[in-house]
C-alpha cells in the first residue's frame, strides 16, 4: 500500500468561489482508476501543539494499492489536466509518499 499525502497552500486573495472550484477540481482526481481510498479536507480544529502544521489550505490523501498504481496516477490524463488547469491557484504544494 502507498499513501500519497498532498498539501496545498493557495494564493492569498482567492475568492470563496475560486476556493470552492479548486476543491471541486481536487475531488475529480478520485476518478483516476488506480485510486483506492480518497480523502480531501482542510486543517482539523485540533489543539495547537509545537508539532502540528495548520498553515495549509487543503489536504489530499490517496491510498494506492501499490507503487505502480501511484505511478500510473501520476501520468493519468485526469491528474495531468488537474495540475495544468489549477497550478495558478497555489503558491506551494508539498507531497509526502509513504509505503506500508
Amino acid at each position: 500500500m502507498l499513501v500519497h499525502a498532498v498539501f496545498f497552500w493557495l494564493k492569498p486573495g482567492l475568492t470563496e468561489a475560486q476556493r470552492s472550484r479548486f476543491q471541486a477540481e481536487v475531488r475529480k482526481l478520485a476518478a483516476v482508476k488506480t485510486v483506492g481510498k480518497f480523502y480531501v479536507g482542510g486543517p482539523a480544529p485540533t489543539p495547537e501543539r509545537a508539532v502540528t502544521e495548520k498553515s495549509f489550505d487543503l489536504a489530499l490523501t490517496i491510498i494506492f494499492r501499490d507503487a505502480p498504481a501511484h505511478d500510473a496516477y501520476q501520468v493519468d490524463p485526469i491528474h495531468l489536466a488537474f495540475v495544468e488547469g489549477n497550478r495558478d491557484l497555489w503558491t506551494r504544494v508539498q507531497v509526502f509518499d509513504s509505503l506500508e
